[in-house]
């Protein structure tokens, strides 16, 4: 297997065939937030750990950071090594969400300076169709040691308000395009979206049946038609609050257009503050 592909998306068999990679269950609602936990008791890949959007993923929110900020630098390590990972270990992340928690999860090892990571192409929706099993029991870990070196792969609000006019940002947002455009807007008290920005939605990045990513070309000439002359480094994702924008990262990642930018606090930290501007339709 070569290099982008153990950094950006994994098939089942590739999975089945090394048991030895450390996989991750990140199963969520945004509306029913224990979803998540009861599914991986359920029943799960074998030898995945359950990670809570809220709880592993995320910081505390506090009304102006958004519904998920990033969390400390250090507890995430200290999840990361008590779940057994360190350098040399492979990471496998999945949901039954065609891979938007997944991605998050990729985003941030990514983050921290952890390359060998991947999205279970197709998910567990994937595996599923594939006939394997799965199993109840919560596997035993011995811990590692995570060390954390943090990259400069965000941005914060300070940085998009003061670009996000201007010619040095392309802002994507990953929300459907009723939420862009303002309309049935249930996640954040405030509908539409940050002037300026393009709205790519990233359930767009999958096949017809919504389970696998695109191929690559089709991809690159997707996003290459939507950054019409820019180069990646200029792009600026986000979407209701830093989660979904990750599949847009990642679907970028994967088509060849490395160097974007994640937006963490995104619409619902763009929206909690009355004096920032909002487009709509």
């Amino acid at each position: 297997m070569n290099e982008l592909a153990k950094n950006t998306l994994v098939s089942v068999e590739e999975l089945a065939a090394h048991p030895e990679w450390r996989v991750f269950d990140c199963r969520h609602d945004l509306k029913n937030t224990e979803y998540g936990r009861k599914a991986y008791a359920r029943g799960h890949i074998p030898g995945a750990l359950f990670l809570h959007l809220d709880d592993d993923l995320s910081g505390v929110p506090n009304g102006s950071n958004g519904r998920h900020p990033l969390p400390d630098v250090a507890d995430f390590a200290r999840r990361m090594s008590a779940c057994g990972v360190d350098a040399t270990t492979q990471v496998v992340a999945y949901d039954n969400e065609a891979g938007i928690f997944a991605s998050r999860l990729w985003w941030m090892l990514r983050w921290l300076g952890h390359d060998k990571v991947a999205l279970l192409d197709g998910g567990l929706a994937g595996w599923r169709r594939s006939k394997r099993a799965l199993d109840e029991g919560v596997p035993l870990i011995e811990a590692r040691n995570f060390t954390a070196r943090p990259r400069d792969v965000a941005v914060d609000v300070g940085q998009v308000l003061a670009d996000f006019q201007s010619e040095r940002i392309l802002i994507l947002d990953a929300r459907d395009p009723e939420r862009f455009r303002g309309e049935n807007e249930t996640l954040d008290p405030v509908g539409g979206h940050i002037p300026g920005a393009v709205n790519r939605f990233y359930f767009d990045n999958l096949d017809d049946d919504g389970c696998y990513f695109k191929p690559v070309e089709e991809l690159r000439a997707e996003f290459t038609e939507l950054l019409a002359g820019r180069p990646a480094e200029q792009v600026v994702q986000q979407c209701g609050s830093g989660v979904t924008a990750c599949h847009n990262l990642l679907a970028m990642e994967l088509a060849g257009l490395s160097g974007s930018k994640l937006y963490p606090g995104s619409w619902s930290e763009w929206c909690a503050d009355p004096s920032r501007p909002v487009a709509t339709g």
